[in-house]
This record gives structure tokens, C-alpha cells and sequence, in this order.
């Protein structure tokens, strides 16, 4: 596997150590590499008590280490909808000269291990439909389906990467013994997806994002995406698939999913 540098070495995801951490100061660890990752105000850190309750109650911490640092980490917290158990990845953070590596994708493929030996089907995550690498990867390496969106899920934070935006967020739905899953690990392609609506996001997005004059432009085009996913939404079609194009912009692929893994919204 090709790797990249990070401080002075050649880095391949493939000998990165994983392992579910158990001690205080692996959970201080992952709670400074969510402060790198994220940029956030203290006021809005996950703290420490939270990853230390997160393992006592049927949740994952789990680090990625390279010679003893850490250099990744998933946070999941149990949830519970309509009597159906399930997993809520609520951060999977890597480090930056660690990305585009593959490791993101051996973290979210150990957390599914993890959660299918201990009897969940089910790992939900939100998303920035905005975020154009993130949506593929969701989408397309993963397996995961979104039917469901929340408006402004986190109040306006302060993350340089929202842009000073609304929080809205897509709803990932991995489901772990799905056959669109299991035929993405075993192929490397989910299933064709028969679309019937796209919905477009241009690589301007994130000079829109940064910068104040052109911020207006980011919200436009949130509110406009946002009707969108919302009417489709409501007559069924889910989000199944991800296109990038030669100049990084990205396209929903919308559809109706003919499995019927479903605990109902909430």
C-alpha cells in the first residue's frame, strides 16, 4: 500500500496498531486529537467523562497508534429506536498527516467487526452534506445509506471546517449485514443504484465556506440542498450513491433501496 510522510517517515495505514482503549490516558489522548481535528472551543469538546462512560455502557473508544501516539480514534455511543439496539458513531477523527491513508476506512471497518460480534446490525453517523470527500466516503466506501435530515443538529459551532453555517447533517445508516454492505467489502462496488434525482455540490463550496464575502454563496446553496434532500426524502428515495468529477465536484445519487433493513426514523 503506498504511503505518505508524517514527521520524517513513511506512513501505510496497514501497520497501524487498532485496539479498544480501556484507561484514562488513552481517553485524554483521544480527547486532544479531537481538539486537533475539530479546532473546537473547550465549551465544546466532548470531555473525558464521556469517553470513559462510553465503554461502561455498550459504546466504543477505539484508538489507532503508531509507535505509541495516537493518531486516530472512533467514539460510539449505544442507542435505542423502537426497541432495536444500535451504535451512533459520533466522532471518527484521524490525524492530518495520517489521512489519505486508508485509516479512516480501518477505523469504521473495525468499529463494524467490534459491534457485529457484540450483536448490533445497525452504526449510525451524521454528516455535512457539504463536505463533498466525506459524502464519498460514506456513500461509496462504506455501504452506507441516508434517508433522514436534520436541520441545524448542533447549533452554529465553532469549527473553522462549518464555516459559520448551520449544522444540518445527513443521517449515515450502515447497516452491517446488509447485502449492499457485504457486496461492497467482498467487490469493492456496492450494488447499481437506479437513481431518480441528483443533487449537485460544486468544489467551490469550501472557498465559499472560508471566506466571508462568498459565505452567502454556501448558504444559498445549503438552503436550496437542504428542500431538496427533504421532498426527496419524503416520497422515499434514500441517498445510495456518490459521484466525484475530474474538478472535485460532487453528486448525490438518489433512489429507492430495495432491502428492507429499517428500525423506522426517530
Amino acid at each position: 500500500m503506498a504511503g505518505i510522510e508524517a514527521e520524517g517517515k513513511a506512513v501505510s495505514a496497514d501497520k497501524i496498531n487498532l485496539r479498544a482503549c480501556s484507561t484514562l490516558d488513552e481517553y485524554r489522548a483521544c480527547l486532544e486529537l479531537q481538539r486537533e481535528v475539530w479546532g473546537f472551543s473547550d465549551v465544546e469538546l466532548v470531555p473525558l467523562r464521556v469517553f470513559s462512560l462510553a465503554v461502561k455502557i455498550g459504546g466504543q473508544v477505539i484508538g489507532a497508534w503508531d509507535d505509541g501516539t495516537m493518531v486516530g480514534f472512533a467514539l460510539s455511543v449505544p442507542g435505542s429506536r423502537n426497541g432495536h439496539p444500535y451504535l451512533h458513531s459520533h466522532m471518527v477523527g484521524v490525524k492530518e498527516a495520517y489521512r489519505n491513508t486508508g485509516l479512516g476506512r480501518r477505523i469504521k471497518l473495525f468499529q463494524r467487526e467490534d459491534a457485529l460480534a457484540r450483536g448490533y446490525e445497525l452504526m449510525e453517523w451524521t454528516f455535512d452534506p457539504l463536505e463533498i470527500k466525506n459524502a464519498y466516503f460514506n456513500l461509496e466506501r462504506l455501504g452506507a445509506i441516508a434517508r433522514r435530515y436534520n436541520i441545524n443538529q448542533y447549533g452554529i459551532t465553532s469549527s473553522p471546517l462549518q464555516g459559520f453555517l448551520p449544522t444540518d447533517r445527513l443521517v449515515a445508516e450502515w447497516w452491517l449485514k446488509s447485502k449492499r454492505v457485504e457486496t461492497l467489502l467482498a467487490n469493492g462496488k456496492h450494488p447499481p443504484v437506479r437513481e431518480e434525482k441528483r443533487i449537485k455540490i460544486p468544489a467551490a463550496i469550501y472557498e465559499w465556506k472560508a471566506n466571508p464575502e462568498t459565505r452567502q454563496l454556501a448558504a444559498d446553496l445549503q438552503l436550496r440542498n437542504r428542500e431538496q434532500f427533504l421532498k426527496a426524502f419524503s416520497r422515499g428515495l434514500a441517498c445510495l450513491g456518490y459521484e466525484r468529477d475530474d474538478s472535485g465536484n460532487g453528486t448525490f445519487l438518489l433512489g429507492r433501496w430495495d432491502e428492507d433493513w429499517s428500525y423506522a426514523s426517530g
